[in-house]
């Protein structure tokens, strides 16, 4: 067994008076497997910059800025979490949302904060699969 112990003691993090922890509930509850990692990259500072209720306002451009990504990574990111429950979007306004939840709705999304699918648009494996765990765990 590995003896743990402090590597740097005079930079033994404390927890600190802004609300930028990242909940262990993320590895957890498996959803870090479900995010890419420009997702994982955008999760990160959503959580660092938002305030007390989880909300931040921060631009497009400023993100992609802060993140070095190009447009279709920031929207591809955001569209993965969305999709597992990880934050809600109305733009420019992101709320990173409770990982507390009971029951069948932990796998899912409010309507009113998924990203639309516009007719004609191929469904891509990634929602299928996210699809086909959904009715699995309502199963449960």
């Amino acid at each position: 067994m590995v003896s743990k112990h402090l590597i740097c003691p005079e930079r033994l993090r404390k927890i600190p008076r802004q609300f930028s922890w990242v909940d262990h509930r993320l590895v957890r509850g498996q959803y870090i497997e479900q995010c890419s990692h420009h997702a994982a990259a955008l999760y990160l500072f959503l959580v660092t910059v938002g305030d007390s209720q989880g909300l931040s306002y921060y631009a497009d451009a400023s993100i992609m800025s802060c993140l070095a990504m190009a447009p279709n990574a920031l929207q591809d990111a955001r569209s993965n979490l969305v999709r597992i429950g990880l934050i809600a979007w109305e733009a420019p306004l992101y709320q990173i949302l409770s990982l507390d939840h009971s029951g069948s709705a932990s796998l899912r999304q409010p309507a009113e904060h998924k990203v639309p699918r516009h007719a004609g648009q191929p469904t891509s494996l990634g929602d299928i699969l996210n699809q086909a765990m959904r009715r699995a765990h309502d199963q449960l």
